[in-house]
């Protein structure tokens, strides 16, 4: 995409035209201001690892539109906010504000949510390519990959958690291999959830919240769902 088509995107990402649409500008405009305020803060207060994470977070939040810029494709707006909201939650409010020992249940809701949204990206990609006919799929192969892709990247997350305990001392593993384990399982639990469903929604066509989140990305996104000849 070039310098003229990335504007563009800049633009649409500051028109809105729908209640969830105004939530989405509202909520990523608040969270990156939240973290401009921690990074000033920090640096009046000296408190250089809060500066860190700060950044970093601040950083992170752009990722869904720099995927869409690199890949030319338009994501739900649900997708975006629980992505955001995960990156906020688990880095800023998490480690900075520790809201993984004030509430016991933090690091759990923030790993079943997350593989649900990734179960759901995981069933996505498969989608696509199983109705654009660039694959010959059962629906129980694209539930398969859906749960697969979902722990996958939950997998990952631990290995960054540990990177960033061995580099920074941050703690992020807590009770380290248990901590690891129960993570992997809550995973797990979400993946099956998203998989589920996606497995229902080939079959039915008729899924609670997932229809119209699916039906807004298809018409958004026509050329990817284009019959290969």
């Amino acid at each position: 995409m070039g310098f003229k088509g990335i504007i563009k995107r800049i633009k649409k990402s500051y028109q809105y035209t729908t209640r969830i649409e105004k939530a989405h500008f509202v909520f990523i405009n608040f969270i990156r201001l939240t973290l401009v305020l921690a990074l000033i803060s920090s640096i009046f207060t000296k408190e250089w690892l809060v500066m860190f994470v700060a950044i970093v977070t601040f950083l992170l939040t752009f990722l869904p539109f720099i995927f869409e810029v690199s890949s030319k494709i338009d994501l739900p707006i649900e997708f975006e906010i629980i992505t955001v909201l995960f990156i906020y939650a688990a880095l800023f409010l998490g480690e900075v504000h520790d809201y993984y020992t004030i509430y016991w249940w933090w690091d759990a809701i923030l790993h079943g949510g997350s593989a649900i949204a990734l179960g759901f990206i995981g069933f996505t990609i498969m989608y696509i390519l199983y109705k654009g006919k660039k694959i010959e799929a059962k629906p129980s192969t694209v539930a398969i990959f859906s749960f697969c892709f979902a722990l996958a990247i939950g997998a990952l997350w631990e290995i960054f958690e540990f990177s960033m305990d061995q580099l920074f001392g941050l703690g992020m593993q807590k009770n380290g291999l248990i901590d690891t384990m129960w993570d992997l399982i809550l995973d797990s639990l979400g993946a099956l959830i998203a998989s589920s469903l996606g497995y229902l929604y080939i079959k039915r066509r008729e899924v609670f919240v997932f229809n119209g989140i699916m039906e807004r990305f298809i018409k958004d996104n026509p050329r990817l769902f284009q019959l290969t000849k």
